[in-house]
């Protein structure tokens, strides 16, 4: 199947819009705060969310407001995660009222979310009188502005879309994501909200969405701290036409395999943009006994701190994997793990049957100090395989994380 990659990000597929202001929660007034997506029409939605028995307030509301598995619209404020704070949901409440009042729907077509400080009351004034000019400003070229309004710590945006032809009709999908500390989602994302043309009865796109999730930003991991405010929301809103996408068909696997596509450059470029990071991490393990050892043993190894550190310092310390991989959880035969390193730069082989082998270690330096790393690791249990995306632990992660509340 083909994906084609397009302009557009969440305002890519046929009927949405979206826009991102300035409202006044963050102290910045360079920084936009606030950031709108809607939908012409009436939307299939689904969410999944944080495990962290800390919940923000926005995703107990938006649970409330898509249980019926309907959405329209989608508001989220930066600067301030509305979590740990008795007004909580009611303040989460006021949003969706504020942005269904200009947009003519009720409030429970809204998703709400927020992401920033954790436990600082959110004023929600400036939300309420920023409301009507975020709904004038929406419009079919407003994603990058809704991407930055969304950021806290990251530096870059997130927005990416693609298309694919499924019944013979051209559907799109966008999404723009946040994220760069405070990320080891373990079920989501940081925060991400997709946008989908294509024609989909709310069940099957919930289980769509798992399915994308569980490859892509479930296997993400900055710092191993998962957050409070986690979620990833997509809307499904009909109008490119095609049938509507029904479990075990051809249309639903194309649709799954794009979906999980999107996701999975949105997670890359998370991972990417980790906080002080200069390097993506990527380990791609083969021959896993199952998907499930294969997931485990990436993720161990992009979570690693030894490990982590030693690819900021471009140094090809191995054993850290090594190391990761046997702490897992998995049933690994150890003695049969060959590890290597690749980037643009080439490709070096370090490890074989558990053993180190000779290698330059000018060559190994060389290819190390490239901005994306391939840590590939081949077990010998089965026929199985998963990727994980993670950086390096640099000084700069320290600095912004010690003093990010004041």
């Amino acid at each position: 199947m083909s994906y084609v990659s397009i302009e557009g990000g969440v305002t890519a597929a046929q009927g949405f819009l979206a826009s991102g202001l300035y409202c006044g929660i963050r102290k910045n007034k360079s920084k936009p705060d606030l950031a709108l997506i809607y939908s012409r029409f009436p939307c299939s939605a689904a969410a999944v969310y944080t495990q962290n028995l800390v919940k923000g307030a926005p995703i107990q509301v938006t649970r409330r407001n898509i249980a019926d598995g309907m959405a329209q619209a989608v508001i989220c404020n930066s600067g301030n995660a509305n979590t740990c704070n008795a007004d909580g949901e009611e303040k989460a409440q006021l949003m969706c009222e504020a942005a269904a009042k200009e947009l003519n729907l009720q409030p429970s077509d809204v998703v709400v979310a927020s992401t920033g400080v954790i436990g600082q009351i959110l004023p929600i004034e400036p939300i309420q009188e920023a409301a009507p000019a975020l709904a004038q400003a929406l419009s079919e070229t407003g994603s990058s502005d809704a991407a930055q309004a969304i950021m806290t710590t990251d530096t870059v945006r997130k927005e990416v879309a693609v298309e694919v032809v499924i019944g013979g009709k051209t559907v799109r999908m966008g999404g723009i994501a946040k994220g760069s500390g405070m990320i080891h989602p373990n079920m989501a994302t940081m925060l991400c909200f997709l946008t989908t043309d294509a024609k989909i009865a709310p069940a099957v796109l919930d289980k769509a969405l798992r399915e994308a999730v569980k490859d892509s930003f479930n296997m993400v991991s900055i710092d191993g701290d998962t957050s409070t405010n986690d979620m990833t929301a997509i809307l499904a809103n009909g109008a490119a036409g095609n049938d509507s996408i029904e479990e075990n068909t051809e249309a639903y696997e194309t649709f799954t395999g794009a979906l999980k596509e999107l996701c999975v450059r949105l997670a890359r470029m998370v991972a990417k943009d980790g906080e002080g990071a200069t390097k993506l991490l990527v380990c791609n393990v083969t021959g896993a006994a199952s998907e499930d050892a294969a997931r485990k043993i990436g993720k161990s190894v992009i979570c690693s701190s030894l490990l982590k550190a030693a690819m900021f310092g471009a140094d090809a310390n191995w054993g850290r994997v090594l190391c990761a991989i046997g702490y897992a959880g998995t049933d690994t035969d150890i003695n049969a793990v060959d590890v290597g390193f690749a980037s643009e730069a080439g490709s070096i082989e370090v490890c074989k049957n558990g053993a180190g082998i000779p290698f330059s270690e000018e060559e190994a330096k060389k290819i190390l100090s490239e901005d994306e790393i391939n840590i590939n690791v081949t077990l010998h249990d089965g026929a199985e395989q998963a990727s994980a995306f993670g950086c390096d632990l640099t000084y700069d992660y320290v600095k912004i994380n010690g003093d990010y509340r004041t």
